[in-house]
């Protein structure tokens, strides 16, 4: 499904592209295609993820006593 913005009737093309843009980051396909760049171990994969967990739960947890 591709992302596609439509130019609007005396729409700048600055603005076009920011909105398009914008689509691009709320989908994540900027952020896939960069992760997908280089090659990556499936070890290194699931040390990543547990990493974010790790700091996502030491959040939760920092903030859980306010």
């Amino acid at each position: 499904m591709p992302v596609e913005v439509r130019i609007r009737k005396g729409e700048p093309m600055e603005r076009a592209l920011r909105r398009l843009k914008k689509k691009l980051d709320r989908e994540g396909v900027i952020r896939d295609v960069r992760a997908k760049r280089y090659y990556e171990k499936p070890s290194e994969i699931s040390r990543r993820k547990k990493k974010v967990a790790a700091f996502s739960a030491m959040l939760r947890a920092r903030y859980e006593n306010r």
